[in-house]
């Protein structure tokens, strides 16, 4: 069985002692639906274990999901140069736990309020609440990683801090219920390895190769 993410942990519990109360006061239909509905929360919470890619020069999927968006930017925010941007939309039923594309060190979390426009949405992008995470692989290489909250999210949850060290796979935070992950990362010298409309899985499935940085 899948481990199970503990912020999922409090709803689960009082869905399933909601079920045990309404079976003792024979209340058999809530204490079927109430059981049911902590199985469904179960399943979405479900955090399995992931064998990471070893290559360091492989950009790994953050979220396991379908891609959505695979595209070529002139410039971006603070990226010096072109840039790729991967956007990959999670349903509801996807692992929502979401993995670090990169080996390296986190340097900056933010977040941004605003809409919660349906995730696959392009618009939803640049409308709805997301949460930033700047990362600087082991080679000064930028990633940024964004959580875009959908239509059924209502929050994102970071495990990670400004100065941690991380390994590409991962563990970095969750989108509760349904939900969009983009990465960008520069284009110089990259090689994309998916299209739109590919599944991949957080963790393991390569989205670029990107050659390592000599000093």
């Amino acid at each position: 069985m899948p481990k199970i993410a503990r912020e999922g942990l409090p709803l689960i519990t009082t869905l399933a002692g909601l079920s045990g109360l309404s079976a003792l006061l024979r209340r058999p239909r809530l204490s079927l639906l109430a059981g049911g509905l902590a199985g469904t929360v179960a399943w979405f919470f479900r955090d399995p274990h992931r064998e990471p890619v070893l290559d360091r020069e492989v950009l790994v999927s953050p979220a396991d999901g379908v891609v959505v968006t695979v595209r070529y930017l002139a410039e971006y925010e603070d990226f010096p140069g072109p840039i790729y941007r991967v956007g990959i939309f999670m349903r509801v039923f996807d692992v929502h736990v979401n993995r670090a594309p990169v080996s390296g060190r986190v340097l900056q979390v933010a977040e941004a309020r605003g809409e919660k426009l349906p995730a696959h949405w392009e618009r939803a992008f640049q409308r709805n609440e997301k949460r930033f995470y700047w990362l600087e692989r082991d080679d000064g290489l930028p990633v940024l990683m964004v959580q875009v909250a959908g239509l059924l999210a209502r929050r994102t949850v970071s495990f990670v801090r400004p100065g941690d060290e991380v390994l590409a796979g991962d563990r970095v935070g969750l989108i509760k219920f349904g939900s969009r992950v983009e990465v960008f990362f520069p284009a110089e010298g990259a090689r994309i390895l998916v299209r739109e409309g590919h599944r991949v899985r957080a963790g393991e499935t390569p989205l670029a190769l990107v050659p390592w940085r000599t000093p």
